[in-house]
This record gives C-alpha cells, sequence and structure tokens, in this order.
C-alpha cells in the first residue's frame, strides 16, 4: 500500500503558499473596496448634503452662486431662483447652481459715498 503524503504534492504546495494576496480576485475586491470608501462615498455623502441645502434655500437668504456671483435670494420658484446682485439687478438662476448659504453678518452691505 502506498501513501501519498501531502506536504509532497506540488498541487497543494502551489494552492497553499500561505499568501492570501496572491489571489487576483481577492485584489479586485480589495480594490474595489477602497475606491467605495475613498471616492464614491464621500462624492455620495457631499451630493446628498448639496441637495439638503438646495431645498432649505428661502427669500432673503444671502447665497453665493457657482460662478462666484454673491447676493440675495427674492423669489424662488421649482427649478430657479431670482437673485438680487446689486441695486435694480435681478438675474435668474437654476437652484443646482447655488454653492453656499451665507449669514446675513457674513455680507458687507455697499454705502453710498
Amino acid at each position: 500500500m502506498m501513501f501519498i503524503s501531502l506536504t509532497h504534492s506540488p498541487m497543494l504546495a502551489q494552492a497553499g503558499d500561505g499568501s492570501p494576496l496572491g489571489n487576483p480576485m481577492i485584489m479586485m475586491i480589495l480594490m474595489f473596496v477602497m475606491m467605495y470608501f475613498v471616492a464614491i462615498r464621500p462624492g455620495q455623502k457631499r451630493m446628498k448634503e448639496h441637495q439638503k441645502l438646495i431645498a432649505s434655500v428661502a427669500v432673503d437668504d444671502h447665497v453665493i452662486m457657482e460662478s462666484g456671483v454673491h447676493g440675495i435670494i427674492t423669489s424662488i420658484k421649482d427649478r430657479t431662483v431670482m437673485v438680487k446682485i446689486a441695486d435694480n439687478v435681478k438675474v435668474q438662476f437654476e437652484r443646482a447652481k447655488i454653492a453656499a448659504v451665507t449669514k446675513k453678518s457674513d455680507v458687507v452691505e455697499a454705502t453710498p459715498a
């Protein structure tokens, strides 16, 4: 009778390297998990915060648009807002283009010279 030793089998020696990172499938899964926590998840969180910001704007809020224009919201519609950027100057913007809402104390009103 012949006994086969498990430690001397060439196939078992290759499969049991002891290196868990040797399998390409495990590496692909680990890379996807890393990309999720580094890129995808923070982007989704930022998008949710921005949608909450857009939904919470009200008339007389001081806003900064994505283009850098500062102004005060004078009216709100479904998809657009009317922003007063100077005396007698109102501009209509898409609601999604609001970058930030600032406090009234952050805005310095111009005084006539």
